[in-house]
């Protein structure tokens, strides 16, 4: 009797120490995760400016001891802002252009300034914020090759009224559907393009112009191939497109995951012209470079 008392008084000195055991190692896991930082997710649209300027915002949020998860390259302009909405990335850059016509499905209008602020308050409303712009305008650039610009004319988007009949466009799948694309630059012009336009990856635009599979391209002004490819920009002379200032869109309160976030994103506020972006495009479009080496290079001092 005396023996299964002293087993008895033993099995539950053992279960208390385990259980205190048990206790101090869940404590300590609560810390750890308590203390240890949250990652802020970058995303990019799924072409190269995009993936180059959301390398860029990772590398400086690095810079500022912040720990990043990347997730370029991600899909088109509904799939980026969808992230940013559910809360599956953090912060991206997007267009203003883009946002407001787009996302937001505003009219479109070419006044920068209302744009931004337009823009900004619905950002604002849908729980975002709408800053810094980056400091360079990546409008749509209609573009064509050199040889046909001579032989008929073409120097604004005007002049394609002169090869409506026998032009044969060839755009990425959003330009053909979204408000400030194709079916309204047609309608604001007057085109009459019979051919239907031709949809392909951003990134095969350029080589399927140069290879005469098509005469009629939406690029970007800063678009690194245009100019080593001796391509034509055509004059947007009625003004159809609206400013795309290039803008870091953020969830609030990313200080509140590292401290000075919010400080290193603020500090790209304009630190790149349209010349800048057009060097960085064609460093890796151009001659082949690793994103991530162009961008070092670019922030080195």
């Amino acid at each position: 009797m005396i023996l299964d008392n002293a087993r008895s008084r033993s099995s539950q000195t053992c279960c208390h120490i385990a259980s205190r055991l048990a206790t101090l190692v869940l404590l300590a896991a609560l810390l750890t995760s308590c203390t240890e930082q949250r990652a802020i997710v970058v995303g990019s649209k799924n072409f190269t400016e995009s993936v180059i300027l959301g390398e860029l915002l990772a590398q400086k949020l690095e810079a500022a001891g912040c720990k990043v998860d990347r997730r370029l390259n991600m899909g088109g302009t509904l799939v980026a802002d969808a992230a940013i909405q559910s809360g599956a990335i953090d912060t991206y850059v997007e267009y203003s252009g883009t946002a407001l016509a787009a996302i937001l499905k505003r009219p479109t209008m070419n006044d920068r300034a209302a744009v931004n602020a337009i823009v900004s308050s619905a950002y604002g409303s849908r729980g975002l914020r709408w800053s810094p712009p980056l400091g360079f305008d990546n409008t749509f650039a209609m573009i064509v090759r050199k040889a046909d610009a001579e032989r008929d004319g073409l120097r604004t988007i005007s002049d394609l009224a002169r090869v409506a009949g026998t032009i044969r466009p060839g755009f990425g799948y959003e330009f053909t559907e979204r408000a400030d694309g194709w079916t309204g630059l047609q309608k604001a012009y007057g085109l009459r393009v019979e051919a239907t336009p031709r949809s392909m990856d951003l990134g095969l635009m350029y080589k399927a112009l140069t290879s005469d599979e098509v005469d009629l391209i939406a690029g970007a002004v800063t678009d690194g191939l245009i100019e080593p490819l001796g391509l034509v920009i055509l004059a947007d002379d009625r003004h159809y497109f609206p400013p795309y200032d290039a803008v870091v869109v953020r969830r609030p309160n990313l200080d509140e995951r590292c401290k000075g976030a919010e400080a290193a994103l603020e500090s790209l506020r304009n630190t790149l012209d349209d010349a800048t972006m057009r060097r960085l495009n064609h460093e890796v479009d151009g001659r082949k470079r690793d994103v991530a080496e162009v961008v070092r290079e670019l922030l080195v001092p």
